[in-house]
């Protein structure tokens, strides 16, 4: 009995100190929770957006009266409708400025913030950049409760964070955990180092902060790695510093410059090391150099490996971009290659990265064709069309309605309509408005190997 009751009291005690050890998020929340925000957006959305995806069909063919029963009736559904939805953002100013991801914003007619003691305000959205998922908005007020910005190179894999937000509409939800890896590079995000922690991070936590156990934010929630929709253990932060670069220069010239080589990259491989004669796989390997471009006119070579960029070393090819990307365009720097067994300097001056011009409209939207069909399109860059190998075309950023229905997908490259070559964005909507509604088009698709006809209707 007395051996038990030592037992027991072991484990009360093992137990106790655990708990001691556990953090106390509590002051965190009080002092920093007031500046962690509400976003809600409302935005315009299409009957034919909402409706399945119902082909169009001639009344002659026999299949036209089985997807007539799946059609609303004439008049018996508004054109439009309003579709809300909801994210997080935080005060980084305390006369407004508020730091959100740019997906939560993205094609918002109205965006709404609310603030902890209830109030309401109308948000003008700054700027957003869809490279790094950063955006920033403004709502007319004073004397608000603002954040504390850390610093993220201080950050240590373990260490404890908490994330604020609203995850499910539920505002000012805390959730805890720990720094699972930083600098992660995630596929389509060339331009951010992630942050990837276990806290749980749900829908509507977007662009919410991500603090350290000192209240100092340290990143941007933006996303989570599921299989379900909802939170598996694994959410990707913003790191705060890239975010803050973004917004300062959306707030000061209203867009954003990044340096550009003009070069296809991909990691260096043990196997490709060997070959190289490396002493250990490092470096971005150059597969590609485009005509023109400052690698090409630093007379950089495809096989090249690049170990430094301006002094810094370059440890894969995920680090390049980054690091290419925070350099100003005009900027003369040495560059590091390994050529044919040799290191070689390079002085290379880096250039402004090609615009991303991009239209983005909803159907229903009395806004031209494109809008119409529902397509979201952009123009290719020329480093694009050497790896797709075509000349010409707009990559299909998203199709939805009447594109959707046609069996337009997103990543399809749009090369030409009734055998009229497809220059670019602008030029697509001139060849669309020679034609009338009703009139059904032939559009040659680049989808992945092969290319195909799709006849689309125009409405």
């Amino acid at each position: 009995m007395k051996k038990l009751l030592c037992t027991l009291c072991l484990i009360s005690f093992s137990m106790f100190s655990y708990a001691r050890d556990l953090p106390d998020f509590t002051e965190l929340v009080e002092k920093q929770g007031p500046a962690v925000v509400n976003v809600s957006i409302t935005q315009t959305v299409s009957q034919e957006e909402m409706l399945p995806q119902i082909p169009d069909l001639p009344e002659g063919d026999p299949f036209f009266d089985f997807f007539r029963r799946f059609r609303p009736p004439h008049g018996g559904m508004p054109r439009e409708f309003e579709s809300k939805s909801q994210g997080s953002g935080f005060i980084v100013s305390a006369d407004g400025y508020i730091l959100t991801n740019a997906h939560v914003v993205d094609g918002a007619d109205e965006v709404t913030v609310r603030l902890t003691d209830k109030r309401d305000f109308k948000a003008k959205v700054i700027g957003t950049d869809r490279r790094t998922d950063v955006a920033l908005i403004k709502i007319n007020a004073t004397g608000l409760p603002k954040v504390v910005i850390g610093n993220p190179a201080q950050l240590k894999v373990g260490e404890w964070v908490a994330a604020i937000g609203s995850p499910f509409g539920f505002e000012n939800s805390v959730t805890a955990g720990i720094v699972s890896a930083k600098g992660r590079s995630l596929p389509q995000e060339n331009y951010v180092p992630f942050i990837q922690t276990d806290a749980a991070i749900n829908p509507g936590n977007s662009g919410g902060p991500l603090f350290n156990l000192r209240g100092e934010v340290v990143g941007i929630n933006s996303q989570i790695y599921s299989r379900t929709g909802g939170y598996m253990g694994v959410s990707f932060a913003i790191p705060i510093d890239v975010a803050i670069g973004i917004a300062d220069q959306l707030r000061i010239h209203g867009k954003i410059s990044r340096g550009w080589l003009g070069v296809m990259i991909q990691d260096v491989t043990k196997e490709l090391a060997e070959s190289f004669g490396l002493k250990k796989p490092e470096g971005a390997l150059i597969a590609g150099v485009e005509k023109g471009g400052p690698a090409d006119k630093a007379g950089m070579e495809p096989s090249d490996v690049v170990l430094k960029f301006d002094g810094k070393p370059v440890g894969n090819a995920s680090e390049l971009p980054l690091l290419v990307g925070a350099t100003k365009p005009g900027k003369t720097v040495a560059v590091q290659v390994w050529r044919k067994g040799a290191s070689k300097e390079l002085s290379l001056t880096v250039a402004e990265a090609p615009s991303e011009k991009i239209v983005a409209r909803r159907p229903g939207k009395d806004d031209g064709a494109v809008g119409r069909l529902g397509l979201s399109l952009r123009d290719l860059v020329e480093s694009q069309k050497k790896e797709l190998q075509v000349s010409h075309g707009i990559l299909v950023e998203s199709a939805q309605g009447v594109a959707a229905r046609a069996g337009i997908r997103r990543g399809d490259v749009i090369m030409s309509v009734l055998n009229k070559d497809v220059k670019n964005v602008e030029h697509f909507e001139q060849i669309l408005s020679g034609y009338k509604a009703g009139q059904t088009l032939a559009l040659l698709v680049r989808r992945g190997d092969h290319a195909l006809f799709i006849p689309l209707r125009l409405k």
